[in-house]
Parts: structure tokens; sequence; C-alpha cells
């Protein structure tokens, strides 16, 4: 069995199928439940009638659940790119984060769960030789239909161990910005730059919902301080100076 040894408990989840053409994975995708409790997370994630999975649930207090074999293809992605690829669930592995979400509150994650949460990385990481920047929010794969884990969760913290992409978010301050009904060549050029790093946004020169919904997301990864969906000059440097890094990696 393909698992981490960081698992204390292993529930299995019908909700699984093979990776298309023996795809291995080079992908984590983080999540949040959006549930109440790890409990009911863990039953809804293993119920035939949710279509949904994943390979592990972090609960609050930092226990590791393994629900899907790692050569297996969970459910977790749902429609999503990155890339220009989809059928990010044949090539990803899916970590489930439990917390309730934005729509109860939205608490922090603890401290013990986050440790479980980067040692679980670090473990998947090594195993599968994933790229640090082939490590990703649910909502950079999927922006227009998730905002999990969201802007709470420390990115920065994970790239300190080797988890993720980050750079030092630019200070929020004035200067010229891009924002919804907005056309023309400076909306295009930052919906290259999206593309360019791997967010599925359509290069059409408008400002529209799609492009919105993408630069909240790549604000909650990346500037979590505000996340408004304002393309403001401390949105544009920090994606820039992100496409910098990446080129010299």
């Amino acid at each position: 069995m393909n698992r981490s040894l960081l698992a204390s408990v292993f529930l299995p989840s019908p909700n699984i199928e093979p990776r298309r053409d023996g795809i291995a994975p080079d992908m984590l995708v983080l999540h949040y439940t959006g549930m109440p409790d790890a409990r009911k997370a863990c039953r809804w994630l293993c119920d035939p009638v949710s279509k949904v999975s994943c390979h592990y649930l972090v609960d609050e207090n930092g226990a590791i659940t393994q629900m899907v074999d790692e050569g297996m293809r969970a459910w977790h992605a749902g429609v999503s790119s990155w890339k220009g690829q989809d059928d990010l669930n044949s090539c990803s592995i899916g970590i489930e984060i439990q917390n309730p979400g934005h729509a109860a509150g939205y608490p922090d994650f603890p401290e013990a769960q986050m440790l479980a949460v980067i040692a679980l990385c670090k473990d998947i990481m090594a195993r599968h030789a994933i790229h640090p920047g082939r490590v990703l929010a649910h909502s950079d794969i999927a922006p227009l239909r998730k905002i999990d884990p969201g802007e709470k969760f420390d990115w920065g913290r994970l790239h300190a161990q080797g988890i993720g992409h980050w750079v030092r978010p630019e200070p929020i301050e004035g200067g010229t910005f891009l924002q919804m009904g907005d056309k023309g060549q400076a909306v295009e050029a930052l919906q290259g730059m999206l593309r360019l790093y791997g967010y599925g946004v359509e290069i059409n020169g408008l400002y529209d919902d799609a492009t919105q919904a993408t630069v909240c997301a790549f604000q909650r990864h990346f500037r979590p301080s505000r996340v408004d969906g304002i393309a403001d000059s401390s949105t544009v440097i920090t994606l820039h100076r992100l496409l910098q890094d990446q080129q010299q990696v």
C-alpha cells in the first residue's frame, strides 16, 4: 500500500478509481473540509453518495487519517486546471485540513494541525519527488468554485520548510490598479502573467468574473492581508516577483 507512516488510521473511501494512464502523482493540493468537525468530514468523504474523497485528512489535533491509497485517484480537485493541465485528480494527492471554513467563522488553524500538515507534506514530497511549486491551494486550481484553505493558512511558514512557492508580499500602498469592468492591454498583461504562473484564466483583455476570482485566489495564497479581487500594485508586484523567482528555480 502506498501510504504515509504518519497516518494513525486508515479509513478507506469507496470514492476512488485508477489514475488515468497510470500517471504518477507530482502535485499536492491542500483543502479545508468546510465541515463542523473531523468525524463528520470523514463520514462524508467515505460516503459513496458524496462522490468526493481525499488521500489524507488532518484533524484539529494533528491526527492524520488516510482514506485513499496514494497510487489511486481520489475525487478531491473537481473541475480544475494548472499550467494548462486538467484532470488534476489523476496527477495529485489531496490533503483535507479540518476547518469549518468561511461560512462557519473560519477559525485559525491550530499549531498541532499546522505541524502535522507540514510533516505530512514533507513526507509525501520526499517519496514522490514533488517540486515545491507543485504544492497548491484548492482555490489556485479552481478559483471560480473554491476559496480553501483560505487566507489564514500560513503558506509562508510552509515555504520556510521547503513546501510551496512563496515570496514576501509587496506592502499595500496606493497607486494604479485594475478591477472589475476594466479592459484593454493592461488587463491582458495581468491575465498573461497569471496564466504564465499557472492559473487557468483566459487572456481576453476583460476584467471579468473569472479574472476577479483568479486575482482573489492569488491574493489568498500570496497576498493574504487583503483579498478583494482588485489588482493593485501590491498584487501585481508580488506576482511579478513570483514569476521571476519561478524562472530561477
